[in-house]
């Protein structure tokens, strides 16, 4: 299972409370970073990702709730282009 997976799986409330720990250890491991502690610094870039990860999932839920909030549709329909209106002529160089 894959990292996108299992934070799929998980609850909102799971969700808000990884993502507040990934915060936290991505402060550290920036502290850590500036102060020349971390040797793996790879690993800076895995906790942002998963912040990511699980903001996107969180996004997700609350724009499906928020589209609909009884059932879930097939697909949205697109709202019609506004029409650009007429340029006016008089105002050019001659």
């Amino acid at each position: 299972m894959n990292r996108a997976q299992l934070y799929h799986n998980l609850t909102t409330v799971e969700l808000n409370d990884k993502f507040n720990s990934l915060k936290q250890e991505l402060f550290n491991l920036r502290f850590q970073h500036s102060t020349g502690q971390v040797k793996d610094t790879d690993q800076l870039r895995i906790v942002r990702k998963d912040i990511a990860r699980v903001l996107t999932v969180i996004k997700e839920r609350e724009a499906s709730v928020s589209k609909n909030p009884g059932k879930v549709k097939a697909k949205a329909e697109k709202p019609a282009k506004a029409e650009k209106p007429a340029k006016k002529d008089g105002g050019g160089k001659k």
